[in-house]
């Protein structure tokens, strides 16, 4: 089985999309700071599932699957911030964060069966 077939990657690179959409929103200005910062921490979600799954043990996994959970907590403090700030509407921020809190469920979900 590849990591492609895994519900949570494909979780992940959905949040990664939607991010980049979102962020095309954001002001020019704003390019090389919150833009870059959330396609990088939101990316870097998905790289690390997927490293993780291609790892040797299941320990590996589990390590790779707590940095993609930071990564997550960084990108939904990149929101946060870029929603208090107005780079968008503020309507439009509820939907994405939600999304961040399911996948941040579904990773923690993920971790404790894999602790057990």
């Amino acid at each position: 089985m590849s990591y492609r077939n895994q519900f949570i990657w494909q979780r992940a690179v959905q949040l990664a999309i939607n991010c980049y959409k979102f962020t095309r929103l954001f002001h020019q200005s704003e390019l090389y700071g919150l833009t870059s910062q959330i396609r990088r921490s939101s990316v870097s979600v998905a790289s690390n599932i997927a490293e993780g799954y291609g790892r040797r043990s299941k320990q590996e996994y589990v390590q790779f699957l707590h940095i993609a959970l930071g990564s997550l907590r960084e990108l939904d403090t990149q929101l946060i911030i870029a929603k208090e700030v107005d780079l968008a509407d503020k309507n439009l921020f509820i939907p994405l964060l939600n999304e961040v809190e399911e996948m941040q469920s579904i990773l923690v979900a993920s971790l404790n069966k894999l602790k057990v």
